[in-house]
């Protein structure tokens, strides 16, 4: 699975002002329902419920929220770079700076969680966080996210 398949440049905020878990999930619902045409506060309380049952905080300075929605029929995916690192009850308790948000179909099933494994991979591959923050704009973090996606060659 190709991270290009999930994200699309305009889904990439290079430098989101939040100070506050819920601040980055409602932000990133806003732009999500503005690119896909549907009420932000939906998207909002699902990634809410989910985040309820645990952070998806999953350390090195990464949270991946997610969440299942019925009124979208692909994946989707979204990348922020926060402004300034913040706590997200990540599961080594540093704080967060890169979120990669994704939302998929109730139907979903496994694709859902390739999806997640997938990024989850990525952003704990050596010297990924560190492209992603060095990159100044939402052109320069979409291309680390789409090259990262090619296949090596073996």
């Amino acid at each position: 699975m190709d991270l290009s398949d999930l994200i699309r440049q305009d889904g990439i905020i290079p430098s989101l002002k939040a100070n506050s878990k819920k601040q980055v999930i409602q932000e990133m619902a806003e732009r999500a329902a503005t690119l896909l045409d549907l009420p932000a506060r939906d998207i909002f309380d699902h990634l809410l419920q989910r985040e309820r049952l645990g952070s998806t905080g999953i350390g090195q300075g990464v949270a991946i929220p997610h969440a299942k929605l019925a009124k979208i029929d692909s994946l989707f995916g979204m990348f922020a770079r926060l402004d300034k690192p913040i706590d997200f009850d990540a599961i080594d308790d540093e704080p967060v700076d890169l979120v990669f948000l994704l939302l998929a179909p109730e139907s979903a099933g496994a694709d859902h969680l390739k999806a997640l494994a997938r990024i989850a991979r990525l952003m704990r591959e050596p010297g990924m966080a560190q492209k992603l923050r060095a990159s100044r704009d939402a052109a320069a973090i979409y291309a680390v996210l789409s090259l990262a996606s090619e296949p090596t060659a073996v």
